[in-house]
């Protein structure tokens, strides 16, 4: 989402700055449903704008001239000449913004540079998800826009469950509080600190202390159109394993955050984040989300118990038979190098920290271990 809202911006600044359209400012913001752009202080159109561009030479090969023509849209008795060279000034009129915007829009939508999209129905489309909706307003009128069928208006939905029915947007400057009553907050920012001091203050009252994970707390908000951090439970056999894997386990298949008690030690306890203002407190959403990582952790244990089975050595015999490169050999040879690197470095400092040598360490050169490759 923070890749989409940057390439947002700049799309919209590029299409901007090239119909010589300025504005006061751009804002964008997103939600797991939506992504936004706030343009303030545009111009009810654009200026109207002279160019002159240079061309080939007055006895330039007929090609060159074509292709010049074909470029500004000219003939050639509209070309001046000077010193022996053409030159075109072509003069562009005034447009009115909601033209420019819409416009953009459409280039926009249907050249946006998701990193992975999809096709659905017979339009011809591609996005990271099916398009439901655009809403594109200049002041309060709708901007003229469609695409692949669907047609900009003023009309949104709010929450999924608390109002999933149609919203009618006045402009820019209501469509934040509209949605915020509507149990939609619109601000990734805002929904991250709401993640981020809700989780805390859930570990405080339990007489917890949570541990920090901030891009656990970005990814909850950008999961979330309405955050609400929940405090559960489980099973305390559990912490026979190590923390490192329980930490691991909830963070990467369930986006918990974990906390730890007053001796820094993992805490039987975890923090969901729920997309919905439960009418029983969460009591439900905690429960499922308990179970679910009960049986997540028994997974992690049984693979735990099991590698314990296995010696170090004996697992780091099967590192020859990985590949690290064709040029470097295997992962085996690699840690080989790897530890003589380390033992070399160690060495230097010993050498370079004791008392009476006069010199302190040595060159990082001299004595370095023979590797055939860093």
């Amino acid at each position: 989402q923070a890749r989409a809202r940057a390439d947002l911006a700049r799309l919209f600044a590029e299409a901007l700055q090239d119909a010589g359209l300025e504005t006061a400012g751009i804002s964008t913001f997103s939600t797991p449903r939506r992504l936004v752009l706030v343009a303030r202080g545009l111009p009810e159109a654009t200026q109207a704008q002279s160019e002159e561009i240079k061309g080939p030479r007055a006895n330039a090969p007929e090609q060159a001239l074509a292709g010049f023509l074909k470029k500004t849209g000219l003939s050639r008795d509209q070309l001046e000449e000077r010193d022996g060279v053409l030159f075109a000034r072509i003069d562009r009129p005034g447009r009115p913004a909601g033209e420019v915007l819409a416009q953009a829009v459409e280039a926009i939508i249907r050249d946006f540079p998701w990193p992975k999209s999809m096709r659905w129905g017979s339009g011809s489309l591609r996005w990271v998800r099916p398009l439901h909706g655009i809403v594109a307003l200049l002041g309060e009128a709708i901007v003229p826009v469609e695409v692949d069928g669907i047609a900009a208006g003023a009309a949104t939905l709010g929450h999924r469950f608390h109002h999933p029915g149609p919203i009618t947007i006045g402009g820019a400057d209501d469509y934040f509080e509209k949605l915020r009553a509507c149990h939609v907050i619109v601000d990734h920012e805002e929904r991250e600190a709401i993640v981020r001091d809700g989780a805390a203050k859930a570990a405080k009252d339990a007489g917890l202390e949570l541990v920090d994970d901030e891009g656990l707390v970005v990814e909850n908000a950008g999961l979330t159109e309405w955050p609400v951090p929940l405090l559960g439970r489980f099973d305390a056999d559990f912490l026979d394993v190590p923390a490192e894997v329980i930490q691991l386990t909830a963070r990467i298949n369930q986006k918990y955050f974990v906390l730890r008690g007053d001796d820094g030690a993992l805490a039987p306890a975890f923090v969901c984040v729920a997309n919905i203002d439960a009418k029983d407190g969460g009591e439900a959403i905690v429960e499922g989300n308990r179970r679910v990582l009960a049986a997540r952790l028994s997974d992690a244990r049984f693979f735990w118990e099991q590698d314990l089975k296995v010696p170090l050595e004996e697992q780091a015999q099967k590192l020859s038979g990985i590949v690290f490169h064709e040029k470097l050999g295997t992962v085996a040879d690699k840690v080989e190098r790897v530890a003589k690197l380390a033992r070399w470095l160690v060495e230097q400092q010993i050498v370079g920290s004791s008392p009476g040598r006069g010199g302190g360490a040595r060159s990082a050169s001299e004595g370095a271990p023979s590797l055939a490759r860093p």
